[in-house]
């Protein structure tokens, strides 16, 4: 059995060995002890604060093996991106180009700096050891997320966003940088990434990056073969992702060209489907359906997955005495659960 839980500090050293193992683009991942120490205090500060605005809480989870105690995963989620700034994305968009003396009428594809996912809730830094081989356990660790943000949903926006690693090379260059951000940047891909954080809030980046649409068509071949494509370390979140409601093509990264998925939370799964049942003692039989069950406590939050018979048509979910135990609940207590 696994759980996800908020991050605690005794955690660094695991999510110090999960960010030296990650791609070298992944960069919603921290990378240094000192910054993995800064997200894991950001964290806990987020959750233990009163909030009735979104704005800097940032909420890291992990995946914890209840069988040895081994921190296998970790993902967060921003109340609110650019809440310190502006967060830049490119939007993709069609200039319709129209020549009455030549009767000509065509669409041009151009990619436009904007700012339109400002405010947004930002998904990112999910990480699972032994992606190829993961299971049910992946999914908890993607929905847990969404699961706090449907129990307590003053924390965060009515709108969610989550960037994915655009294609590099296994040297870590990307040809949409190449194309585009080396031009005004004059730094390898790399070097920026590690200069900035990962944050696309900073101000360099309206100070270097072209104001004005860029029309693709004049791009290089092989970054606009790139453009909007997901770095293979990424099919699985991206998945798992599609299969809750997220939608990618409207918008790209400013620097990889990776997809940026986005939805309204109404067009999540774990939104329009969570039920709040109350737990009672008892063991699946007959046949049983997987479900993400967490308990109702935003201060002690924590997420499994169990099979019992549907529950859709209940006000009671039968849990085992180890999901109690994992959950911290007595018996009785509301959980939120949500159809894996």
């Amino acid at each position: 059995m696994f759980v996800v839980r908020p991050v605690q500090v005794s955690d660094i050293d695991a999510l110090e060995a999960m960010a030296s193992s990650s791609m070298p683009g992944v960069h919603t991942l921290p990378r240094t002890r000192d910054r993995i120490q800064e997200a894991i205090e950001t964290s806990l500060a987020s959750f233990a604060a009163a909030v009735d605005i979104p704005s800097e809480e940032r909420y890291q989870f992990v995946l914890q093996s209840l069988a040895d105690g081994q921190v296998l995963g970790t993902a967060t989620i921003h109340a609110s991106a650019g809440s310190n700034g502006t967060y830049f994305a490119f939007r993709n968009d069609v200039i319709q180009q129209v020549s009455r003396d030549l009767n000509i009428c065509h669409n041009v594809h151009a990619l436009t700096l904007c700012s339109e996912l400002t405010s947004y809730s930002q998904l990112s830094g999910f990480y699972i050891a032994h992606r190829a081989n993961a299971g049910l356990e992946a999914a908890l660790l993607s929905r847990a997320r969404l699961m706090f943000a449907a129990l307590a949903p003053h924390r965060f926006a009515d709108h969610f966003f989550v960037p994915l690693a655009g294609v590099t090379d296994s040297d870590g260059r990307s040809p949409f940088w190449e194309a585009l951000g080396r031009k005004f940047f004059k730094k390898d891909f790399l070097e920026v990434e590690r200069i900035i954080g990962g944050a696309r809030n900073r101000t360099l980046i309206v100070e270097l990056m072209p104001h004005y649409p860029v029309y693709v068509p004049l791009l290089p071949e092989d970054a606009q073969a790139v453009m909007g494509q997901i770095h293979p370390g990424c099919e699985l979140p991206f998945r798992l992702l599609t299969a809750e409601g997220f939608q990618a093509d409207e918008y790209i990264d400013i620097f990889d060209g990776g997809p940026i998925l986005q939805a309204h939370k109404h067009g999540l799964r774990t939104f329009s489907s969570a039920s709040v049942k109350k737990a009672v003692h008892g063991e699946g039989a007959g046949a049983l359906v997987p479900y993400a069950v967490a308990s109702a406590r935003q201060q002690d939050f924590r997420v499994v997955t169990v099979h019992v018979p549907a529950i859709e048509a209940q006000d009671t979910i039968p849990l085992p005495p180890q999901v109690f135990e994992a959950l911290r609940i007595g018996l009785g207590e509301p959980v939120l659960c949500v159809r894996i």
